[in-house]
């Protein structure tokens, strides 16, 4: 509770007056709580190496060297580390001209000492030559003013719960530096001078400090926000570590292709469809392989095709169907060839793994089977009429040897998984939004049609050069097989060549990677808040990568945007609930006599 306030001094007051109110006035700033009050612990024990703080100890180390150079952000390992720490930077900017002067006499003196060593015949001193050209070079950059020199301070305080601990942490803070090449010492009576230099009070007490140019000292600032905001490209989402936004082209990159993990229901498919219907308003083409039927609202709301392959569905597509082929590809040997290994690749997901016997038969088979319908290294692939499954079969039938062949490709072409590959392709994608829906299939066609698709495709893009985009949701239904993998690793490879960029989207980062390796580590290289950051992520925060620059981010829609986008049954739910009321609307407004 706040006192009254006490009466203001009166001009006409006499000496007692004046004097009783100092003395109530004291007394009044004895009960005041300052923020020193607030702050300042309530115990503090100085020992010679380390402070006792209330019930926690603290120790500070500072630098005293650094190597020769050092890498950007090499102090994230430190600023990341699991324990708490007080980290105090200080810069005393030094005159160049009083640098260049005594960098002057440097140099004088080494070019003596390796004259002298030159004139007396002693081998060369390799340390000599280059702090001679180490400073050379600094005097350059100091006299075109690129660089400035400093005097450089940085401390360390680390706390723990005991001494011992503290001493474990000192131990692993010191090893953490020495990996960096960067030599420490710890504060050795002069505990609480250290401690007070790494308060947020801008006192340095402990002066100990390391000649240094910008560029290195820039190297050693802790903290790295990466912007990822450009003048072309999308939004993707907010920065969260600045609240910019994140507007990005991935075909300014030299790889266009995208990779989306995460767990279910953590928002992979609804950030990729915001993707998709903001790539949509600048012209990009976008296919896509839907598992679940989750892109189908989006492709119903923009216009799109929207094709569901299944056994019954009459939309049909063709494995034998060729390209025209863009440049070096266009030659029919070339497209006949890649089209003999795509579809021995799908007939090993459909069949199993083939004999070395089988292989040849299968690939003479092939051959064959194009020939009978005049299709060869000379033909206009334009004009060609392309050969189904059964013709494969009639093919197999003649031949020596591919009796278990037959057999195995005769659910394909009469048996109970005839609908699907053996017909002639009739589905129309002169669409700038086509969905592939195998949601109907079953789990053991799900391969082979996604396999089939994702080939279809690849005849499209190689046959017209356009930006487009190729999404491949639930990705390891083709990563659980070598063949469809390898397919998959090819267009990827192969992709940037016709303007595509593949998107990959998968629940399990092991479906791409192999197992056994600290992934989040090792591959992906994160740092440890990040990976605390993806644990404790909510739905729509993930971490962005755009080559090099990773910076956590916030997926968000515009309301329009998320109408069309969205997953989630209870929305979809309303929407439909709303167009059903409108549509009976429509028709009571529609009557006759209204």
């Amino acid at each position: 509770m706040l006192a009254k306030p006490l009466t203001p001094i009166n001009q006409g007051a006499g000496p007692e007056t004046a004097e009783e109110l100092l003395r109530a006035e004291q007394i009044y700033r004895k009960g005041v709580t300052t923020v020193l009050d607030l702050i300042a612990p309530a115990a503090f024990k100085v020992e010679s190496k380390f402070l006792e703080l209330n019930s926690q100890y603290l120790a500070t180390l500072f630098v005293v060297n650094y190597p020769r150079y050092i890498s950007v952000g090499w102090f994230s390992p430190v600023i990341n580390y699991n324990a708490t720490l007080d980290v105090s930077m200080f810069f005393y900017p030094l005159e160049s001209s009083i640098i260049l002067k005594q960098l002057r006499k440097k140099v004088g003196n080494l070019e003596a000492q390796i004259s002298t060593d030159t004139e007396k015949g002693m081998p060369r001193d390799p340390l000599r030559e280059t702090a001679l050209h180490d400073i050379e070079e600094l005097r350059d950059d100091l006299t075109q003013g690129t660089e400035k020199f400093f005097q450089f301070a940085l401390y360390v305080t680390i706390y723990a719960d005991g001494k011992e601990e503290l001493e474990k942490q000192v131990a692993r803070l010191e090893s953490l530096f020495g990996s960096k090449l960067i030599y420490t010492k710890r504060a050795f009576f002069q505990a609480e001078q250290a401690f007070n230099s790494s308060l947020p009070q801008f006192t340095d007490q402990l002066q100990i400090s390391f000649n240094m140019n910008s560029s290195p000292i820039a190297a050693s600032f802790p903290f790295i926000s990466t912007e990822l905001t450009s003048n072309d490209g999308i939004l993707y989402g907010i920065n969260q570590h600045n609240n910019s936004l994140i507007i990005f082209d991935r075909f300014s990159l030299t790889n266009p292709n995208e990779i989306v993990f995460a767990t279910s229901g953590a928002g992979k498919s609804y950030t990729i469809k915001l993707e998709i219907l903001r790539s949509l308003m600048f012209g990009t083409e976008v296919m896509v392989i839907d598992p679940e039927n989750e892109y189908r609202h989006l492709a119903e709301s923009v216009g799109g095709a929207f094709i569901n392959v299944s056994l019954n569905s009459e939309s049909k597509i063709n494995p034998f169907d060729l390209p025209r082929g863009v440049g070096d590809d266009s030659k029919p040997a070339n497209i006949i060839r890649e089209a003999v290994i795509t579809i021995k690749g799908l007939i090993r997901v459909m069949i199993g793994e083939l004999s070395p016997k089988e292989d040849n038969i299968l690939d003479e088979a092939l051959v064959q089977t194009y020939a009978k319908k005049d299709i060869n290294s000379d033909s206009d692939l334009s004009q060609v009429v392309v050969p189904t499954f059964s013709d494969l079969e009639d093919i197999l039938s003649g031949m020596t040897g591919a009796e278990d062949l037959v057999l195995k490709l005769q659910k394909y072409t009469r048996g109970t998984f005839a609908g699907l590959l053996n017909n002639p392709s009739n589905i129309d994608v002169n669409n700038q939004l086509v969905v592939f829906s195998v949601r109907d299939l079953q789990d053991e066609l799900k391969p082979v049609a996604i396999y089939m698709i994702v080939s279809y495709i690849w005849n499209i893009v190689r046959s017209t050069l356009k930006k487009r985009i190729l999404v491949v949701d639930e990705a390891w239904w083709l990563m659980m097989r070598e063949d469809s993998a390898k397919f998959i690793y090819a267009l990827v490879k192969r992709c940037r060549k016709y303007y595509l960029g593949v998107t990959t989207i998968s629940q399990d980062v092991n479906d791409f990677l192999p197992s056994g390796v600290d992934i989040n580590k090792k591959t992906f290289m994160l740092t440890k808040s990040e990976r605390y950051m993806l644990l404790e992520a909510n739905v729509g925060e993930c971490l962005f990568f755009a080559g090099n620059k990773h910076v956590a981010m916030l997926v968000r829609a515009s309301y329009a945007e998320d109408q069309i986008i969205t997953s989630d049954p209870r929305q979809l739910l309303e929407i439909e609930q709303a167009k059903r009321e409108f549509a009976a609307q429509e028709a009571e407004n529609n009557k006759p006599g209204l």
